[in-house]
């Protein structure tokens, strides 16, 4: 599939590149902020150019802004544009996990079974969701993150390298939750 990142930031390339390893091409970055050189413009001017019927799209806007985001991946929906989930060739998903467009599960992560992953959610390398946890929706878990059996993490968070989310437990939508940080619901 032909795909559009629409970003222009860090966050981005990293964006692109996974498009990429998951066998799309990459066309271009789509940026509103007129400071952004190279990219192919903004969303709604791209639509005209590079329409939804025609182009797949990667939201490469990253967890610094979680809100802006969310807001890009509706106007980018309601535009009409789709958005598959990437997910990198290394990474481990069991054959009943569920995982919903616009979530890219990158390199060595891995999903278990019965594991529901949200719109728009990020796993980085490294991240371990395991039996039965559900991801929200525009959720960031970072390099190492482990999400144990039967837990739930609402949408719009941010998981820090290493951290852990002890099972059972349920972490509150618009979270931070540290680097190296043991969750247990307390």
């Amino acid at each position: 599939m032909k795909i559009l990142v629409y970003g222009a930031a860090e966050f981005s390339s990293t964006v692109a590149d996974l498009a990429r390893h998951c066998g799309h091409e990459v066309i271009g970055l789509i940026s509103d902020n007129e400071n952004d050189p190279g990219t192919l413009g903004k969303l709604n001017d791209v639509a005209q150019t590079h329409p939804p019927n025609e182009f797949g799209l990667a939201i490469g806007i990253g967890y610094r802004n979680l809100c802006g985001r969310w807001k890009a991946w509706r106007t980018a929906k309601a535009l009409g544009y789709s958005a598959p989930p990437l997910i990198h060739p290394s990474a481990y998903i069991a054959d009943n996990a569920r995982i919903r467009n616009g979530a890219m599960i990158m390199a060595r992560a891995i999903v278990d079974v019965r594991v529901d992953i949200g719109e728009l959610a990020v796993a980085w390398p490294g991240a371990c969701i395991n039996h039965d946890a559900k991801v929200g929706d525009n959720t960031f878990l970072s390099p190492g993150a482990i999400v144990c059996g039967f837990s739930k993490v609402s949408s719009n968070n941010f998981i820090g390298a290493g951290a852990i989310i002890v099972d059972h437990c349920t972490v509150p939508a618009n979270s931070f939750i540290k680097a190296n940080t043991v969750f247990n619901g307390r």
